[in-house]
């Protein structure tokens, strides 16, 4: 399905309505909220970073000035701070419209652990967000159209799910790990449509990917000789997309009227690297139910997070 055209002067209105976006304080993520806010969204912008967070939430009033934005700390890699976030939310009793799940790690070169245990790239792009969205589900159920939208990424075609090595205790390859979290996220996405669909929950669950749009962690890769960090280096020498231009799949699928439930979109451009809007391809992997449901089991007992109608 083309898309072609659909921007952010293509937002619809969203006064009245609220939002939370993880890792909202720079690149795609701040972005998503901007462009959120200046459709006059009210905006949460939910970090780890607390003075990084406060100053996006800062410089998005500013830019907004008809929406309310404010900075609440989140750290995705400590489900006693998920659990803590959304308690915050939940105490002013407003249903949450929209949850952007962006935030992530990107392929640090050793390995490293959350707080209760989890692989850093599998705890924070993944868990954590299974957690968050569990949590704050209630919210969710409130509004009258809830979508819930996981960031992904072209990586996910790489990935796969190691459950006997879920947290590459026994061998840590950075780009493995991260491929196999991006997986994750897509296939989270794609099984929370099934069980709200089964459940009546309610919600529009969707996927996005940026294609090869410039974030910081690029910056980290000059020295490293991965496939995908060679690859990641040769692309960045001839397509340079904005971080604007790479949340505009996510915003797409955020606020579109022609989305499908369950679907997953990116750039319509060669290899999904840029151009505007467009059903994107999910791995065969990443459509597999049976490994869908298998890995929403194992997740629930992670993270300990009860979902309704189990």
């Amino acid at each position: 399905m083309s898309l072609h055209g659909w921007s952010e002067g293509a937002i619809p209105p969203q006064a009245g309505r609220l939002a939370v976006v993880t890792g909202g304080s720079s690149g795609l993520g701040y972005e998503t909220a901007l462009a959120l806010a200046q459709g006059c969204a009210d905006v949460i912008i939910a970090d780890r970073a607390e003075s990084q967070g406060r100053s996006a939430a800062a410089m998005i009033r500013s830019l907004a000035p008809k929406s309310l934005v404010r900075f609440e700390k989140l750290d995705l890699g400590e489900l006693a701070s998920v659990s803590a976030f959304a308690g915050r939310v939940a105490a002013e009793d407003r249903p949450l419209d929209l949850l952007v799940n962006h935030a992530g790690v990107s392929a640090p070169r050793k390995r490293q652990v959350t707080a209760d245990g989890f692989e850093m790239q599998l705890g924070v792009n993944y868990l954590g967000h299974f957690a968050l969205t569990g949590s704050l589900l209630p919210m969710l159920r409130r509004s009258r159209e809830p979508r819930v939208v996981q960031v992904s990424s072209l990586a996910h075609r790489l990935g796969k799910i190691r459950f006997a090595d879920m947290h590459a205790e026994r061998r840590y390859r950075r780009w493995s790990a991260y491929s196999q979290s991006k997986l994750a996220t897509l296939m989270f996405a794609r099984e929370l449509q099934r069980r709200s669909d089964a459940h009546g929950w309610g919600l529009l669950s969707l996927a996005a990917h940026p294609g090869y749009a410039q974030n910081k962690s690029q910056a980290h890769e000059r020295r490293n000789r991965s496939v995908l960090s060679r690859l990641n280096r040769s692309v960045g020498k001839v397509m340079k997309a904005s971080a604007a231009d790479g949340a505009r799949p996510t915003l797409f699928a955020a606020l579109s009227p022609a989305v499908q439930p369950g679907g997953f979109y990116g750039p319509g451009g060669l290899f999904e690297f840029a151009g505007d809007p467009e059903s994107a391809y999910a791995s065969r992997t990443a459509r597999d139910a049976a490994l869908g449901q298998r890995l929403w089991q194992v997740s629930e007992q992670l993270t300990g997070v009860e979902w309704p109608g189990n």
